[in-house]
C-alpha cells in the first residue's frame, strides 16, 4: 500500500484518517478531502502550466477540470488499491461503497492532504504527480480540451456533411450498484463501428464514440 502511494508515512494515523469515510464515524476524512482538493488543483495547475507553455488560461482551466474530476480521480484510487483499505460504516459496506467513484475520489484527495501534512508540499507533489503522468501525456491539443468524444465525433462528421452517429444499448447487466452497460456506436458514411462497456450508459457511449472517431481519423490518414 505504501509503495503504491509512493510515500512512507511518519504519521500513519494521517493515512488511516484519510481512508476513513464519515459513515464509519469520527475522525473521518472530510476535512482532509477539503485540503486535498485544493492541493490536487494546485499540483495539476502547475504541471499543466509547464506542459503547455503556449496554452491560454481557458485551455489550462478546461484541462485541469478534466484531470481532477471525480471520474478521473476514481481510477487512480483504484490503481492505488484504496478501496480495499477504506474504513466504511455498515451501510456503505453493504452497498459497495468501496467501489463507488465519489467515495474513491474523495479518499484520494484526502490521501493527498495526508501526505502534505506528513511531509510538506514538495514531498506531496513528488508523490502525487506520477499518478497523473499518463493522463497528462495523452491530453488532446489545447484547443480540443473540454470537448468530449461524442461532441468531437459529431463535429468531425458535420464538418464533412456526413450523417450523425447512432448509439445503441446492447446489454446491461449486474446489480444496481455495479451495473455494466454495453453500447455500440456506428456511423454509416463512412462506415465505422465500435462497442464499449462502462459503469454508466453515458460513459460507455463516450468510450465507443472515441473508438469510432479514432477509426475514422485513421481511415482518413490512410486515404490517398
Amino acid at each position: 500500500m505504501i509503495d503504491r502511494i509512493g510515500h512512507r508515512f511518519v504519521r500513519p494515523d494521517l493515512l488511516e484518517q484519510a481512508l476513513t469515510h464519515r459513515s464509519a464515524g469520527a475522525p473521518h476524512n472530510e476535512r482532509l478531502e477539503f485540503l486535498g482538493d485544493a492541493l490536487v488543483n494546485m499540483i495539476i495547475a502547475e504541471a499543466l502550466y509547464a506542459h503547455w507553455p503556449q496554452a491560454d488560461e481557458g485551455a489550462l482551466t478546461r484541462a485541469r477540470a478534466e484531470l481532477v474530476r471525480e471520474s478521473a480521480l476514481a481510477p487512480i484510487a483504484r490503481t492505488l488499491e484504496l478501496g480495499a483499505r477504506l474504513t466504511l460504516g455498515p451501510g456503505e459496506m453493504k452497498s459497495g461503497g468501496h467501489r463507488r467513484d465519489s467515495i474513491l475520489a474523495d479518499a484520494l484527495e484526502a490521501v493527498v492532504a495526508a501526505i502534505y501534512l506528513d511531509a510538506g508540499f514538495e514531498t506531496c507533489r513528488a508523490a502525487v504527480l506520477p499518478w497523473f503522468d499518463s493522463a497528462i501525456a495523452v491530453l488532446p491539443p489545447p484547443h480540443k480540451v473540454g470537448k468530449d468524444a461524442k461532441t468531437r465525433l459529431q463535429e468531425w462528421l458535420q464538418g464533412r456533411q456526413k450523417p450523425l452517429p447512432q448509439y445503441h444499448l446492447m446489454d446491461a447487466r449486474g446489480e444496481d450498484h455495479e451495473r455494466i452497460f454495453l453500447v455500440r456506436c456506428e456511423t454509416t458514411d463512412p462506415v465505422a463501428v465500435a462497442e464499449s462497456e462502462a459503469g454508466s450508459r453515458r460513459a460507455a457511449e463516450q468510450l465507443a464514440a472515441e473508438q469510432v472517431l479514432e477509426l475514422l481519423q485513421a481511415s482518413t490518414r490512410r486515404a490517398p
